[in-house]
Order: structure tokens, then sequence, then C-alpha cells
């Protein structure tokens, strides 16, 4: 019985630190919302990265198959015009990725963290927690608080 006990207690590194109010954590909450979502943009540039290589090494391919088709001044058009091209005024997709990743990307994280830090004593999900205690019922298989 302590384990069934023990399933119903909140994680502490879980909990609102005393003192603080609720617009202070659902502030924070949204905070790390936005961060999510550029996770997620930081992962559609990732697509975009490899999309874009594979893109272009498909493209030796189609050189190929015009020359073998008779069609040399097309695939010179197709290797002079796309190969290698860049994506962005001078920049292939693997600088866009550097350059979010060291300027936005690392600014918005530290940002985050700070914002947490801060208010919530570093506390991750602290809102996510407290609803997931006011929508969970007690006792209900499935609906432990923790593992």
């Amino acid at each position: 019985m302590a384990e069934e006990a023990g399933s119903d207690a909140v994680d502490a590194s879980h909990q609102r630190p005393d003192g603080v109010a609720d617009v202070t954590v659902h502030a924070v909450a949204v905070v790390t919302e936005a961060l999510e979502r550029v996770e997620r943009v930081r992962g559609h540039l990732y697509d975009v990265h490899q999309l874009i290589g594979s893109a272009d090494l498909k493209l030796d391919e189609a050189i190929e198959l015009l020359r073998q088709g008779g069609h040399d001044e097309l695939a010179d058009v197709v290797d002079r015009t796309l190969v290698g091209r860049n994506v962005i005024s001078g920049r292939w997709t693997f600088q866009l990725l550097e350059d979010f990743d060291e300027g936005y990307y690392a600014t918005f994280r530290t940002v985050e963290a700070r914002v947490r830090e801060d208010l919530l004593a570093g506390r991750r999900h602290v809102y996510e927690a407290e609803m997931k205690q006011r929508r969970r019922t007690p006792g209900q298989p499935g609906h432990e608080a923790a593992p």
C-alpha cells in the first residue's frame, strides 16, 4: 500500500515554490511554450536543411539523365544554375542553422531558463504539473501523480 500512497505524491521538482502567484506560474508557462514553438521551428529548419541538400544531390541524377537523353544544353543550365546554389544570399542551409542555433535559439533558451530560475527556482512545467493534479482522478489506474 505504501507504493499506492507514493504514486499520489507530487514530484517536488514540479511543485510551485512558496509565495509564487498564479499569474507568475502562468507567465513562466507561456515563455516555455514559446520556447517549445521555437524548438519546433528548429526542427523544421533541419527538415529544410536535409530536404534542400537531398534536392541538390538529386540534381546530379537529373543532369545525367538529361545528358543521356541528348539534352546537354539543359543539363548545363541545371548544373550551372542550380547545383550548389546558395539558398539565401551567400548562404547554404547549414549556415542558416548555425546562425539560428548560435543566435536566436541559444538566446531564447538562455532567457527562458533565466525566467524559470528567477521565478520558479528553475523548476520546469509547474503549470502543467498543477493542471495534471486538477485533472487526474486520484486512485484511478492510469491517473497516478508520479511513476
